[in-house]
């Protein structure tokens, strides 16, 4: 895919954040609170973001080739390990407190840079230590003797 073509998505990506809303935390945090003063209008962000994910599925069926891209880049792997169950949490959980997931967090970084920089750095260093993690958990190569 071109830099325009990311670029395109990008700004796509983040108007339909703004403009549902989705941008702001209050709405995020109102939507998780189900027992108080409960919004529900990330429902029906992701209602729409799954349909339209569902007709590009269809469309993906049906072509051989992308149309921006050489070939289908879709994922391989389909288990459900630890590794998902405590990183899915942890995103929840960073979710629920802050408000924020990636893609508003990076919008408020630009809109809001007193706020969302905090959120920038942190996902940044959450990714960082997680990268770190990993390296030290795999076992090191040993040279074989002759």
């Amino acid at each position: 895919m071109s830099l325009f073509n990311y670029l395109l998505s990008g700004i796509l990506f983040g108007a339909g954040l703004i403009i549902s809303g989705m941008a702001n935390p209050e709405n995020v945090i109102g939507f998780l609170d189900l027992f108080g003063d409960w919004n529900p209008s990330l429902l029906f962000v992701m209602a729409s973001a799954i349909s339209v994910g569902l007709v590009g599925n269809l469309i993906r069926k049906k072509r051989a080739t992308p149309i921006f891209e050489i070939e289908w880049q879709l994922p391989t792997k389909k288990d459900i390990d630890q590794k998902l169950i405590v990183g899915a949490s942890l995103f929840g959980v960073g979710w629920g407190l802050s408000g924020y997931c990636p893609g508003p967090g990076i919008l408020t970084a630009f809109l809001t840079p007193s706020i969302g920089l905090i959120f920038l750095v942190s996902l940044i260093a959450g990714s960082y230590a997680f990268e770190k993690s990993e390296e030290l958990s795999k076992p090191k190569a040993t040279k074989a003797t002759p």
